[in-house]
Formats: C-alpha cells, structure tokens, sequence
C-alpha cells in the first residue's frame, strides 16, 4: 500500500520547523559543549594530565564518581519499586504521590540543600542533635552529598519506567502467576527483561544528572578542599580563581561521562526496541 504523499504546501513548513529545531539545539547545547571542548584541549593534553596530578582534583572527582553511583543505585532499586506501584497497584492518595515525585524537577537545588539542613544539620536541625549524639554526621559530609544528589535525581529512573510498564500492560505477568510463579520470579523474568531499556535510560539520566549537580550539593557539602569538594565545586573554585584551564578540562570530562553513557545505549540498544 503506497504512503500518503505529503502535501506540497507542508514542505517548505516542515524545513522550516527542522531548521528551526536544530538550530536551538546547536546554540543551547552542541555550540557550548563544543567550546567546554576546544578550551579543554587548547594547551594539548596538558589540562587533563594535570588534574591527575593534583589530589585534591583527583579527590573532587573520586568523590564525584561515588556520590553518583550511590545514587544511581538507591534511584534505581527505589524507582522501579515506586513505577511498580503507581502502575500496578491503586491506592488513595496514588495521584498526589505522582505529583510529590516531579517536586525534585520544580524546585531549585539551592532550596532542596537549605530544607536538607534545616532538617539534619547540626544542633539546630530537627534530627541533627540526635544524629550527632549517636555519631553521625550528615550535613557538611558525604551523607548529606549523597542525599541532596539523590533527590535531584529522583524522578530520571520513574519517568523512564511508568511508560514502559503502562505500555507492556500485564497480561503476561498474570499468566506466570497463574502458572505458579511467585512474585520474585514474575518480577526478574518477566517484568524487568520488558522494561530493561526504560531502566537503563532512566540510570543513564540519573548518572548525567547526579555527576552534574551544583546546588545542592554546595549548600550541603560545606565546599572543604580534599574532603567534600565535589567535582561541580572544583569548577566554580577553578574558575573564579582563574584556573581556567582546569575548569574547562574538568567540566569536560563531566560532559564526556554523561554523552557517552547517551551514545553507548543508543548503540548497544536492538533496533526494534528503538
């Protein structure tokens, strides 16, 4: 059966929106990250080597690359949990609970590490006294990175995930309980392996947005050189003290990380799951 064809009032509309689109894509993101890039490389290798050789860059980013594969983790088992529920299950309060998940996205960082510290910093936080009386630090520490970093990221893995499962439906799982299946094997072989590729979007986004995040993680961390100074900090001190070179090679291998793990899905991904 032959395709409609396009009418010829549509083209020149349809070149238009094209360029359109792409030209806002190549002055907000392709023409930036291009120059992040080339300012990168402007002295060779000698920018990047350089953050090797310094600890406390080469600790900034250590601490990044931590601080975001726990979150991923903690977004991920908890994200698919919480898809699973919205999707399968109605409850009271379902739609509020939705909405409560896309807070992360409308409010800013700064206000989310502010809230953080009001609730666990220090003696003047509501849980703070008890915590450091029982040992624990959260504010100005690695717990307190992770969680604001956490919570940026919280909806990446669930907005992938809700989708799929609303997508596959559940015909299938309720064949396997019906063959005697238990919940466990129901979810690993047949629930997971058909929302496998909204999960792995969903992390690939969590990982961008968890290596990236600034805000948050400024007010919580306490910004201390070699021990909470997260790689997003490194830049801003690097550059306001006119280390220019090592802002820009930092904030490059930070785009480097987030576009590759973009690109390697997009590869690895079977083209009918496309």
């Amino acid at each position: 059966m032959a395709e409609p064809r396009t009418p010829a009032r549509a083209r020149p509309t349809r070149y238009v929106l094209r360029l359109v689109v792409v030209a806002y894509l190549v002055l907000l993101v392709a023409w930036p990250v291009t120059l992040v890039a080339r300012n990168a490389f402007a002295d060779g290798m000698d920018s990047l080597t350089g953050i090797f050789d310094d600890p406390d860059l080469t600790h900034a980013l250590s601490l990044s690359v931590q601080v975001a594969l726990i979150s991923v983790v903690i977004n991920t088992v908890f994200g698919v949990g919480i898809s699973l529920l919205l999707v399968r299950y109605r409850f009271p309060g379902k739609r509020l609970l939705s909405a409560l998940l896309d807070m992360p996205l409308s409010v800013s960082p700064i206000v989310v590490g502010f809230s953080l510290v009001l609730v666990y910093g220090g003696r003047t936080g509501w849980f703070g006294p008890a915590l450091e009386d029982a040992g624990f630090q959260i504010i100005f520490a690695t717990p307190g990175i992770v969680m604001a970093t956490t919570f940026v990221a919280l909806p990446l893995v669930i907005r992938e995930v809700v989708p799929v499962l609303e997508e596959i439906g559940d015909e299938q799982e309720q064949a396997a309980r019906s063959l005697g299946a238990n919940a466990a094997q129901t979810f690993w072989r047949i629930t997971l392996p058909a929302i496998k590729w909204g999960v792995v979007y969903g992390v690939v986004l969590s990982l961008a947005r968890s290596l990236g995040e600034f805000g948050a993680v400024k007010v919580v961390s306490g910004n201390v050189l070699g021990e909470t100074r997260t790689a997003t900090l490194a830049v801003e001190e690097l550059y306001q003290n006119f280390n220019t070179d090592s802002a820009y090679a930092i904030a490059f291998l930070l785009t480097l990380v987030a576009v590759a793990a973009v690109i390697i899905v997009s590869v690895i991904r079977p083209k009918e799951d496309r």
